[in-house]
């Protein structure tokens, strides 16, 4: 799936355009008992259930693919009966409304997936009639297929935070009644995919609201699927392949990473120009150690680098887009402000220093005098009224200010 293809499936979710048939769901405890379960028609919800579960129905189907969401693929032997892949065909092809199909799932899912707590499964079913476009993205007066699909969300039920409350049948002030609140998305997906606009029953679009600690385990024994990396857990290793061999000094690690951070997201410009679209742009270890070396990278160190990334990365060259890291990117632009800055006041420094106004400790000068390098001879020190003084002759014609005011003498 394309990032176009999601925002097309998201865009209907909403309160005039949604078209959800039924919702199911399943309330599990912290002992991963059923505790219970519900099965309705959805554009029958009261205004407030219908609001909030459409809220979560529209989280399943947000973040940046490639990262909160992304697509697997099932192995054959899961599609077959009894794989994984079937069960969720059976959900599909019941439109969520047999109860023994839902149990099925909803055990499956308890015995596969891996969380701490109380959590909330649901599913919502849909069929979108998919228009078909013209080649200027115009949709036309005919329908492509009907894509039938559902949609999963768990989310993680936990107590209300303690507080104080107004209790108006005693007409008093109180500790508040906590009751069990259901959060956002933990996990989730869609199947099938929505590939080209078409159904595609060989692959599952997962959502992980955490993308540096997604539910691969549910990824893999709950869909049957191979687990991927998400952009985050490559852009940290990806990190940690620059720094390893300077993690003896963090600020030289940290400089080199921001270095080789700029330098990729400058390919990254001149590729996407040079190809004249935004299509994936994938980073080979040749790619890697030219970026490397503009970093000022030694090249024994950068061959290491290089090694370390082609030995990760062996099963899936990745994006070059999936490793930049828009934080660093925003963190070395101060940092080069924070240089200039440095720069100028050592230079400043330096000219105070030439000019006589401070000391080489940086301690300013209580009197500062600026004469001719042929005149310093002509100063002398002598006691005036018993006190030390400075001498200087002065000429007829010469000029000299105090404090920077002409000084009349």
């Amino acid at each position: 799936m394309i990032q176009k293809e999601v925002t097309e499936l998201k865009r209907r979710l909403k309160r005039e355009t949604v078209s959800f048939s039924r919702m199911a769901g399943c309330y599990v405890d912290a002992q991963k008992n059923k505790v219970t379960s519900f099965n309705q028609s959805f554009l029958n919800l009261e205004d407030d259930e219908f609001s909030k579960y459409l809220e979560i129905a529209n989280k399943v189907l947000s973040g940046k693919l490639g990262n909160q969401l992304l697509e697997l693929e099932f192995p054959l032997e899961e599609e077959e009966e009894g794989g994984r892949q079937h069960l969720l065909m059976a959900l599909r092809n019941t439109a969520i409304e047999e109860e023994t199909v839902l149990d099925r799932f909803y055990d499956h899912v308890i015995e596969t997936y891996d969380f701490v707590g109380n959590y909330l499964i649901l599913l919502f079913h849909d069929v979108y009639d998919v228009m078909s476009r013209s080649s200027d993205n115009i949709d036309l007066d005919e329908s492509a297929e009907a894509f039938d699909y559902i949609l999963c969300a768990i989310c993680p039920v936990a107590l209300s935070k303690p507080g104080l409350g107004y209790r108006e049948e005693d007409n008093s002030i109180a500790a508040r009644v906590r009751d069990w609140v259901v959060g956002p998305v933990d996990t989730g997906f869609l199947f099938p995919a929505f590939d080209d606009r078409a159904t595609d029953i060989h692959h599952v679009l997962m959502y992980a609201k955490k993308a540096r600690e997604p539910h691969k385990e549910f990824w893999e024994n709950g869909m049957g699927c191979q687990p991927r990396l998400t952009a985050a857990e490559k852009r940290d290793a990806f990190g940690h392949m620059v720094c390893r061999d300077l993690s003896a000094d963090q600020d030289v690690a940290e400089d080199m990473l921001l270095d080789v951070q700029s330098n990729l997201s400058d390919f990254i410009a001149i590729e996407e120009d040079r190809r004249g679209d935004e299509a994936p742009l994938p980073l080979t270890k040749e790619d890697l150690l030219d970026i490397l070396k503009e970093s000022g990278m030694e090249e024994d160190r950068s061959e290491k680098v290089g090694a370390r990334f082609e030995d990760f990365f062996k099963e899936e060259t990745p994006n070059a887009e999936d490793l930049l890291d828009t934080k660093l990117l925003k963190d070395n632009e101060v940092r080069k402000e924070k240089k200039s800055l440095q720069k100028k006041v050592v230079e400043l420094t330096d000219q105070l220093e030439a000019a006589g106004v401070i000391a080489r400790d940086g301690k300013s000068i209580d009197v500062v005098v600026k004469l001719p390098d042929e005149r310093l001879d002509e100063v002398e020190t002598s006691f005036v009224d018993g006190r030390k003084c400075l001498i200087i002759p002065l000429e007829a014609d010469d000029r000299a200010t105090l404090n920077g005011e002409d000084y009349l003498f």
